[in-house]
């Protein structure tokens, strides 16, 4: 018999409703039922799963390359390379002097948003310079 001060719902089955409900939940769950025979090792109907490992192929690369004009000054393209591309004074010269002499010359590999950042940067320089320096990037092959 339930204890007297457990409120008692009043539903169908009253008391004894809820004198069983009181009942089973004092008792510990019932084991579930051993399997039959034990899974065995190295049966012929025993499923192996692999785990594939994805291979992700590395980002297309793009380099960043300037273009020669008759109109931009060297010493303006040397200050670009140094600043926009993080070169030596040194290189940023031989990086000028291919440009002028093949007509462009690449500054840098990178990532195709980064390459675009490095462009969209070096135009905007030239712009607010007043110089009609032209960048490009392109996939590297």
């Amino acid at each position: 018999m339930p204890d007297p001060g457990i409120p008692i719902p009043a539903r169908r089955g009253g008391r004894r409703r809820a004198a069983r409900i009181i009942f089973m939940a004092t008792q510990n769950p019932k084991k579930p039922p051993n399997p039959a025979a034990p899974p065995s090792v190295g049966s012929d109907d025993a499923v192996v799963l692999e785990r594939r490992t994805q291979r992700t192929q590395p980002p297309q690369m793009f380099q960043v390359v300037l273009l020669n004009d008759d109109f931009t000054p060297m010493e303006f393209v040397v200050h670009v390379i140094q600043e926009y591309f993080s070169k030596d004074r040194e290189t940023a010269t031989q990086i000028m002097l291919k440009i002028h002499l093949e007509g462009k010359g690449i500054c840098g590999v990178y990532s195709r948003d980064v390459a675009s950042t490095k462009v969209d940067q070096v135009l905007q320089a030239a712009r607010a310079a007043g110089h009609p320096l032209q960048c490009m990037s392109e996939p590297v092959e």
